[in-house]
């Protein structure tokens, strides 16, 4: 079990994102293309997260030109640069999939307090 813990301990890292599902977040990726790399920017609504510790991913979902986009994001992925939230939601479920039904006002989440 020792051995288990240092070799995920390597892998973390030092301030993990503090999400919440319901929270809205902006999720900026490292993207390569070719020789060069960038910044991209996924702003969405988390609907999910999962596991913990080295395993542990978010899902993150938005709606772009009417249709809705969903991507998971590897905790400790060295791609991640940064996570802002920017507001945090009130949700009642774990997971909301219950926003992929919905568009339009229906598909927004109360502000917490």
């Amino acid at each position: 079990m020792d051995l288990m813990k240092a070799f995920t301990d390597k892998y973390m890292k030092e301030e993990p994102p503090v999400v919440q599902v319901g929270d809205t977040v902006r999720v900026h990726l490292k993207v390569k293309e070719g020789n060069r790399e960038r910044i991209q920017v996924f702003e969405g609504t988390v609907i999910a997260k999962k596991h913990g510790g080295i395993e542990e991913s978010f899902t993150v979902r938005r709606v772009s030109y009417g249709v809705g986009v969903e991507k998971v994001f590897p905790h400790p992925a060295p791609s991640l640069e940064k996570v802002e939230v920017g507001r945090h939601g009130k949700g009642r479920r774990a997971k909301l999939y219950y926003l992929r039904g919905r568009v339009g006002k229906a598909a927004k989440i109360k502000e917490a307090l």
